[in-house]
């Protein structure tokens, strides 16, 4: 159970809200998503995983599962999956059959990453879930239990479920990883045998007590008999300084709409011209250690060097910006930086 040796580069993945900037529409946040996985799948990444959000205007990520089966198929070697399914807003049965379909339409390319907040406000929680015993329910390890036993078919005999068989039938399973941003997700991921992926860029302060108390505890099971730690990061390599503010800038104003419960993402001129205010000056100090940006070789350091505190074996980029450019740019910057493989 050991942690990797520090110092060294850790292969790279990258988490897409499919932002829809003001002024673009959905489907042109989609084409930005297909060439940014088709980049990232050229250049070496290892994931490219969606989120699941709802009821939220500037972002095109609701059904993930449908986004999935689209961008693998403009792919051939990088994995994509969700980060994540939100596991209390559906049925065990239904995730299982939707990433059994992906596996059989991918193998071997297929990540299922469960998280159990709902990814959207309360209302629109009970839209999902139809009932209030359901908004309510804290079941999270009893519906990860039957997901599991659905994807592998291995029911106890005596399961009143165990008739019922998830399909299609596949040779392969998704590789099922759990998300957190506090230390309970990596807590369940240690006494379950399973990899824990720690959203670091919206809980900074918890990552690295989180992750070393995952590694601690790790249990061997059916989902793995080796601890291993992902962890999501903001992060933009440029060589232009203006850009590197803009992005800082960018996540800032993100934040403090989403806390005003506006549902929409900045533009390009939004954000330059909330740079310039009295507002980001006030929190900019804030994003020190959150948010990193700069240099290719500043912030492949800064991100080494996170990954070696946080014993983590993954780096996943989470670059949210409505510059399209400046995001392919990097993840070319940064695959030089961590020494990939490119693809084909």
């Amino acid at each position: 159970m050991t942690s990797p040796t520090p110092g060294t580069p850790r292969p790279l993945s990258l988490l897409d809200f499919v932002d829809v900037p003001s002024g673009m529409t959905a489907q042109q946040a989609i084409a930005r998503s297909e060439r940014t996985v088709q980049a990232a799948d050229r250049l070496g990444y290892a994931r490219y995983w969606i989120s699941e959000h709802h009821s939220f205007a500037g972002l095109a990520s609701s059904s993930p599962e449908i986004l999935i089966a689209h961008l693998a198929s403009l792919t051939s070697g990088i994995r994509v999956g969700a980060a994540g399914i939100m596991l209390p807003n559906h049925s065990p049965l239904k995730v299982a059959e939707w990433f059994k379909t992906l596996e059989m339409l991918h193998p071997g390319r297929i990540d299922l990453g469960l998280g159990r907040a709902p990814g959207t406000d309360q209302l629109t929680a009970f839209a999902l879930r139809r009932s209030r015993e359901a908004l309510t329910a804290d079941d999270f390890p009893q519906q990860a239990a039957e997901l599991i036993a659905f994807l592998s078919d291995g029911w106890p005999d005596d399961h009143p479920f165990k008739a019922v068989r998830a399909t299609p039938v596949v040779d392969t399973s998704p590789e099922l990883l759990m998300l957190g941003s506090s230390g309970w997700g990596s807590s369940f991921a240690a006494v379950n045998g399973m990899t824990t992926v720690f959203a670091h860029h919206m809980s900074p302060g918890l990552a690295v007590e989180a992750l070393r108390a995952y590694r601690r505890d790790f249990r061997p099971g059916p989902l793995g008999d080796t601890p291993r730690v992902i962890i999501s990061v903001l992060a933009l390599a440029t060589e232009d300084p203006d850009v590197a503010a803009d992005f800082r800038a960018g996540w800032a104003l993100q934040m403090q709409r989403i806390r005003s419960g506006a549902t929409t993402r900045p533009s390009t001129d939004e954000i330059r011209a909330f740079r310039l205010s009295p507002e980001f000056a006030a929190v900019e100090p804030s994003l020190e250690g959150r948010v990193y940006a700069g240099p290719p070789a500043e912030v492949a350091a800064g991100l080494i060097a996170l990954a070696d505190e946080a014993g983590a074996d993954e780096v996943t980029l989470v670059a949210p910006t409505p510059d399209l450019d400046a995001k392919l740019r990097s993840l070319e910057l940064l695959a030089t930086e961590f020494g990939l493989t490119p693809r084909g």
